[in-house]
């Protein structure tokens, strides 16, 4: 398959159709319950992670074409939202096995906002509509899967299970 098509394949437009989802339910997490938040993301986490996994592999043929586009300020904004609803259960503690295996606190808030970033910044470059923009935004979020969304949907993923099952005293 060329990378034209490539840049076209299933696989990406189911990813573009469940990443747009993602950003604009999370542009609008104000108008949301803390209930409905978790309970979407509970179901909206698995989906985007098996979408990354299937993003192909492409070769860029320009990547001065690759571009970050949501800003310090939405990130702030995005997050704060979310972190505000969540309130004190936006906290839980992960294992870095890579490092020392001490546990740290980690922010579902963070997390999820990261991933927005990615992926809104994937559905700008992509739809400039150009292959070599096409390529670059493919490519990139690829890259972005395998070394920073991935891991962050799977840890949210088992603090948002954590949260919906836990057990009331």
């Amino acid at each position: 398959m060329s990378d034209e098509n490539i840049t076209q394949s299933k696989s990406v437009l189911e990813l573009i159709t469940v990443a747009h989802e993602y950003c604009l339910f999370m542009e609008k997490i104000e108008a949301y319950s803390k209930a409905d938040i978790l309970n979407y993301f509970q179901k909206i986490i698995p989906l985007l992670y098996l979408k990354g996994s299937l993003i192909p592999t492409i070769e860029v043929t320009d990547d001065a074409y690759l571009e970050r586009f949501v800003t310090q300020e939405t990130w702030e904004i995005v997050f704060n939202e979310l972190r505000n609803k969540l309130n004190a259960e936006d906290e839980y503690w992960v294992l870095e096995y890579a490092d020392n295996s001490e546990a740290i606190k980690a922010s579902i808030a963070d997390n999820l906002t990261d991933v927005y970033q990615d992926l809104k910044d994937f559905l700008i470059l992509y739809s400039k509509n150009t292959q070599t923009a096409r390529e670059n935004a493919v490519n990139e979020c690829k890259n972005y899967f395998e070394t920073h969304w991935g891991i962050r949907l799977v840890n949210a993923a088992k603090a948002i299970h954590l949260l919906l099952f836990k057990k009331q005293d």
